[in-house]
């Protein structure tokens, strides 16, 4: 639904030369035209009209002096710095246009009639008098020749299989009558027909066409030929063919004409020379003859050249160039150039511009030369509220298509009504004014201006079959006709309907580089429209804006300035355009499309370039944009990777749309729509939501956009406009948990008010249904980048959000009306996190016992069916149950599908039953055994053993505890069972507790002794008066338990005093390194022999032990540190070379490292590379360290070097205490050698330690991925600590932790310093 609209024309009067133009060429990297006459060749600069380097063809010889000759081709060769002609005479001449000498390359005798070169200008067609074809190389060597004029069809024949015969087939909606219909003779052509040749090529240059005049026939027929000159196809016999003829440069069409009786028509040919479709002229019946047929370079806009066939009154012959477009299988006439019948405006070269696809260059015969650059616009109504119809207005000839979106989406070509003009129309415009955009004027071909409006009558009318008119069609109102002398077609052009019969437009300046403003506006004559001002413009005005809102004016220069013009005042004024600092801000590049808008609260002006650039002033927003659109408050656009995109343009700056058209967008970004490829904005429909979308075959599509939705949504809800937003989010399936997410407070506030405009239980059912507990405003609908995050407030006292809603809305609901809003409440009941089952059972049971009042009530059995259609019903029956109302079970049971013979029985039994014994039962079929177990325990002595059994069954010993007294038999024997409950969980300790507490001391005493609890053992061994033998038998069996888990002390203290063996505790203490205590008993029993046989052998023993174990440890230190420098310092070189690196165990080699050697403190393990499936988080840290491999070049060796330190320092670290206490000893026993020894060893690991720490874990690793800030950095390392790759998990988190050293741990003797006062000898 696009149209062609005028950007800028060029003329250039009266070229210098002589004779008349025949032909026309453009020198496209010069900026030049070449022109061929009757007598010359020159080459001309269109801005200034000045020759650039000429050529007489009659000085040479080439055309007659007499003015009788004539060029039949001309094209620029680019790469030869030369020009190519071709004349009638037979001569193909070149024309130097450096030193502007003429050169013949060829001649052929009979003459030429047409010359034509392929689209890569490697090959040339000339056509002779002797209907021949000629084809040469660039270098003008002959290639082949042949007559235009073949019997043959060519090499795509068609092939006929036999198939059954003529008479047989099915011929389409002619019937059976044409299986008998001979086949027509085709008619002559036509008297005014040139019989000259006609050669195109296809756009790609592998095969060219050529039209010429059959001479058995008479008439016209197409060939088509390959690069090689091979005959491919001929064409179908088409009565009344003309002589035009164009090949679509995409290859899939050759365009030419046809005359019927009834019509005239543009016909498309396919490659094998059959019809494929066509379009009626809007001429009458030998009105007028169609000279050429012209595609341009993009194959989207059709030229046609028509000439009259007969003279008019003043013996003139009019002329125009139509210019067609096609859209949804319908060709639109979207621009026409009527020349008027001065046989010297009459254009007699045409031809497009072979880089600039909508660039048009004509020469008259008068040798005036122009050039049309148009634009694609899309003529919109202005968006200014629900008044405006959200009009689109398309061009088609005399006709104007209107849809008005805001009612109906009509797909074109059809529409919601047409406007009839007297003539074609080049340019719509609607008008600027609030609440009157619907109205619009059109300029036409002939120079007026028609103004139409919206007819003054009442409502629509009805139709008596039911139908009745949604919107009237605009009427004339006025015509206008403008007093401005037109020296050539669409002089006027960016026309502007400003207020009532103000206009404004944009004319030809003074000088070919400027242009003029003109305010227009009735004079003496009413119905003529006169210029009331004029202001000229230094540059070429090629787009003019205006925002209805604010009623500015801005317009755009050629290079891309843009300027605003000051209208509303006596003379018309320029100013610059600035910005809110006042700096000038202009487009980078022109922009042929433009708009006014307000962002960031700052009037700023958007432009698109040809070449999908959007800019804002002189920043480059994106470069990927196809169409865009301003509606209101939002930026629409569609790209080129299938988007469209909707920006609110008051929340975002220039950076923030340009952050945001940069991002793909995640998956409930609100801004981003998907949408089909090559989709473009037709129109915004102002506060309804709606974007028109038209595909590239022109069919509609209309989306609502979820930014614009979600925008509208949250104004509604703001405003407490419950009932629309409820609606449009029931229509768009818009998640009702909105309504309560986007602002619970106010929300809950206004209960009474949402329960008021919706009005509609069904609604409110609805909603209450949708609730859930997620917050959909901050999960599925969050708020863009740059609008106020409402502060979100948790729930009261750590309640849900269902809760609070179904609380809120039922109590609002019962203050109200309950009697109304029953179903309502019973869904607000049932919808809560925990359902409230039985109190909706209640209330459904409370209306059978006081049935409601009036006609607005609900009754039960209604109730009852509606609580059914809620919850199952097998559900609903068990909690019916577990109220113990059997007048409420039997009501939902009769509703239900079960059988009496099923629930009648059961129910009897149960009435038969004791109340709690009942109550029990009911709970335990409802598997509600909290509650049995208190009913059961209330049912009497007889129903205990049936109590214990529930409770192991179901384990609920707490709760059994708490319901008996702790005196009682009952208490004992559940003790019993948790006891051997606990027993079984292996916690022995606490069910030797509970047996010891209830008088079980036997029991209690095993239990104590499983679980190694000594002294509770031995407490309990006390109270139960065992003997000195059993209790020394018990000492030693828990002596040998503790040792095992290596409590020595305890042990040795067991030994000690219960079992009367000291030395036996004294070996378990020599066994454990507890040295000091050792001593103590030693002394304490007077046994200083074991001192030098036991005590003083595994002293020395254990020093030799721990230093070797220190010094390896040290080694291992030190040989992964000095790895881990080779390692860092080569990754540091890849970096540098910008080598790939490897890292991690997914990567690409890391299924080479199938045995992956794993680390531990000391030493080094192969460990299976396997995964390993974890289930908690120790686990997890145990599989992950299985990947880590000390195998050099494996891509984790880094980190695992890095962790193998940290268990060494870890574990040197935890020897601090063990060292101090070999130390003291090996110093009581006078071994000061084997003493000073470890503490040196000991004393230098620990120093190599503290000082690696820094160089294995520097600063930067440390702490994750915070990049380093501070006055001692760089901006290297903070680029450095920004590109920090995150953790791969938690393990990669502790290896870069430096393991922490207790350096205030006091471990070192201070006997063996050098300055130390005590000598030993």
């Amino acid at each position: 639904m696009r149209n062609l609209k005028l950007l800028k024309s060029l003329q250039s009067s009266e070229l210098q030369g002589p004779g008349s133009p025949q032909c026309l060429s453009l020198r496209v990297d010069a900026g030049t035209v070449l022109v061929a006459s009757q007598y010359s060749i020159a080459e001309f600069n269109p801005q200034t009209g000045q020759v650039v380097s000429e050529g007489s063809l009659t000085a040479e010889g080439y055309l007659p002096a007499d003015g009788s000759g004539c060029v039949v081709g001309l094209q620029d060769l680019a790469e030869l710095e030369s020009a190519c002609l071709a004349t009638a005479g037979g001569d193909v001449v070149v024309f130097d246009l450096d030193t502007g000498r003429l050169e013949c390359v060829g001649s052929v005798a009979t003459g030429l009639t047409a010359m034509s070169w392929s689209p890569d200008e490697e090959l040339v067609i000339f056509t002779t008098g002797e209907e021949t074809i000629i084809m040469m190389t660039k270098s003008f060597e002959p290639i082949t020749e042949f007559a235009i004029h073949q019997d043959d069809f060519g090499e795509g024949k068609f092939i006929t299989v036999g198939w059954g015969k003529k008479e047989t087939q099915f011929h389409g909606s002619e019937g059976k009558e044409a299986a008998q219909r001979k086949a027509q003779n085709v008619k002559p052509a036509a008297e005014w027909d040139d019989r000259r040749p006609r050669v195109t090529w296809r756009g790609d240059g592998q095969v060219f066409a050529v039209s010429g005049v059959c001479p058995w026939t008479g008439a016209r027929k197409v060939r088509v030929w390959n690069r090689e000159g091979v005959l491919q196809a001929t064409s179908e016999p088409v009565d009344g063919l003309e002589q035009a003829l164009c090949w679509k440069p995409s290859g899939s069409l050759m365009a030419s004409t046809q005359r019927h009786p009834n019509k005239h028509s543009v016909v498309f040919m396919e490659k094998n020379g059959l019809l494929h479709g066509d379009f009626t002229l809007p001429l009458r019946k030998d009105q007028a003859k169609v000279k050429e047929l012209l595609w341009n370079n993009d194959s989207k806009v059709l030229g046609v050249w028509l000439e009259d066939l007969t003279a008019g009154e003043d013996g003139r012959i009019d002329t125009c160039v139509q210019l067609w477009t096609v859209a949804n299988f319908h060709w639109y006439l979207k621009q026409s150039l009527d020349f008027g019948t001065d046989p010297s405006q009459a254009p007699v070269c045409v031809c497009w511009d072979p880089e600039r696809p909508l660039r048009l260059h004509l020469v008259t015969r008068g040798r005036t030369y122009l050039a049309y650059d148009w634009g694609w616009t899309t003529e919109r109504s202005q968006w200014t509220g629900a008044l405006d119809d959200a009009d689109v207005a398309v061009i088609d000839g005399d006709k104007i298509l209107v849809t008005s979106f805001r009612h109906s989406t009509v797909p074109p070509p059809m529409c919601s009504f047409e406007l009839q003009l007297s003539s074609p129309v080049n340019q719509v415009t609607f008008l600027c004014q609030p609440q009157r955009t619907n109205q619009l004027a059109a300029f036409t071909a002939n120079g007026n201006i028609a103004v139409y409006g919206q007819d003054s009558g009442g409502e629509p009318e009805k139709v008596a079959n039911g139908f009745r008119t949604v919107t009237r069609p605009l009427v004339l109102q006025k015509t206008f006709s403008v007093a401005f002398h037109q020296q050539a077609p669409l002089s006027l052009r960016h026309l502007l309907w400003l207020q009532g019969d103000l206009f404004m437009a944009v004319g030809s300046g003074l000088l070919p580089t400027s242009s003029a403003l003109m305010v227009l506006c009735p004079g003496q004559d009413a119905d003529t429209l006169s210029v009331r001002c004029r202001l000229e413009v230094d540059g070429v005005v090629i787009s003019l804006v205006r925002r209805c809102s604010t009623q500015s004016l801005a317009l755009q220069l050629e290079d891309g300035r843009i300027r605003k013009l000051l209208w509303d005042c006596a003379e018309l004024s320029l100013e610059e355009w600035r910005d809110s600092s006042g700096c000038l801000v202009n487009f980078p590049v022109p922009c042929p499309q433009m708009a006014l808008c307000s962002v960031d609260g700052q009037e700023c002006a958007l432009g698109l370039t040809d070449r999908a650039r959007l800019f804002a002033a002189d920043v480059e927003l994106a470069s990927n944009v196809s169409s865009f659109a301003v509606c209101d408050d939002f930026l629409v656009v569609t790209t080129h990777s299938h988007t469209c995109r909707c920006l609110r343009l008051s929340a975002l700056g220039l950076k923030g749309l340009q952050a945001a058209l940069a991002r793909d967008g995640g998956q409930n970004d609100e801004t981003l729509r998907r949408v089909e490829r090559g989709s473009r904005v037709v129109t915004v429909v102002s506060q309804d939501m709606r974007v028109v979308l038209q595909m590239p075959r022109g069919n509609l599509e209309t989306v609502h956009h979820r930014a614009l939705v979600l925008a509208q949504l949250r104004q509604w809800l703001d405003s407490l406009r419950f009932r629309e937003a409820f609606e449009c989010m029931r229509k768009l399936r818009i998640d009702l948990n909105l309504i309560y997410d986007h602002n619970p407070k106010v929300f809950l506030e206004n209960t009474r008010t949402f329960l008021a405009q919706l009005d509609s239980i069904n609604s409110i059912n609805l909603f209450l249904t949708e609730l859930r507990e997620e917050d959909t405003s901050s999960s599925m609908y969050p708020r863009p980048e740059g609008r106020p995050q409402l502060r979100r407030q948790a729930h009261i006292s750590g309640r849900k959000k269902v809760d609070v809603v179904c609380d809120a809305l039922r109590g609002t609901m019962e203050a109200a009306d309950p009697n109304k809003f029953c179903l309502s409440i019973l869904t607000a009941h049932v919808k809560k996190t925990t359902p409230e089952l039985e109190i909706a059972l209640q209330k459904v049971h409370k209306l059978r016992a006081n049935p409601p009042e009036g006609d607005g009530g609900v009754n039960a059995e209604e109730a009852l069916k509606y609580l059914l259609f809620l919850v199952n019903v097998n559900d609903l029956y068990e909690h019916s149950l577990g109220t113990y109302d059997f007048d409420l079970v039997l009501m939902v049971a009769e509703k239900s599908q079960k059988d009496p013979k099923e629930y009648l029985p059961f129910l009897n039994t149960l009435k038969s039953l004791e109340i709690n014994y009942q109550r029990y039962t009911i709970d335990k079929h409802l598997k509600r055994y909290g509650k049995a177990l208190i009913h059961l325990s209330k049912s009497g002595e007889e129903h205990f053993p049936e109590a214990l059994q529930l409770v192991k069954e179901q384990k609920l010993y707490s709760q059994a505890l708490r319901l008996y007294p702790p005196d009682g038999a009952h208490y004992k024997a559940l003790s019993r069972a948790y006891a051997k409950h606990l027993l079984d969980r292996q916690q022995a300790e606490q069910a030797g507790l509970l047996l010891w507490r209830c008088g079980e001391l036997d029991g209690a005493l095993e239990a104590f002794a499983a679980a190694a609890s000594w002294r509770n053992a031995v407490c309990v061994a006390q109270q139960i008066q065992m003997s000195d033998d059993k209790l020394a038998l018990l000492a030693r069996d828990l002596a040998g338990k503790l040792s095992e888990q290596r409590r020595y002390t305890e042990a040795a203290v067991l030994l000690d005093q219960y079992a009367k063996d000291y030395e036996e505790a004294i070996l378990v203490l020599i066994s454990g390194a507890a040295w000091e205590e050792a001593l103590r008993l030693i002394h304490t029993h007077d046994r200083a022999d074991i001192t030098e046989t036991d005590l003083k052998p595994a002293l020395f023993e254990a020093a030799s032990a721990q230093t070797f174990l220190v010094e390896m440890q040290a080694a291992a230190f030190s040989r992964h540190r000095t790895r881990l420098a080779v390692v860092r310092q080569r990754k540091e070189d890849k970096a540098r070379m910008n080598v790939p690196e490897d890292d991690g165990p997914d990567c690409a080699d890391a299924e080479l490292y199938s045995e992956a050697s794993g680390v531990t403190s000391a030493s080094e393990y192969s460990h299976s590379n396997s995964r390993v499936s974890s289930r908690s988080s120790k686990n997890r840290r145990k599989a992950e360290r299985k990947k880590l491999s000390l195998k050099e070049g494996s891509p984790t060796e880094e980190r695992a070097l890095t962790y193998a330190l940290g268990e060494i320092v870890t574990s040197v670290d935890k020897m601090r205490e063990e060292v101090r206490a070999l130390l003291e000893a090996l110093v009581l026993f006078r071994s000061d050698e084997r003493a000073e020894e470890l503490q040196l060893v000991f004393q230098e690991a620990l120093r190599a330690m503290e000082e690696a720490v820094p160089e294995v874990w520097p600063q930067g690793a440390r702490g994750g991925r915070a990049p380093l800030m501070g006055p001692s950095s760089t901006a290297n390392s903070i680029t450095a600590s920004l590109q920090q790759p995150p953790p791969a998990s938690q393990q990669d988190v502790e290896i870069s932790t430096p393991p922490t050293m207790r350096s205030a741990v006091k471990w070192k003797l201070d006997l063996f310093e050098t300055n130390s006062p005590f000598v030993f000898v």
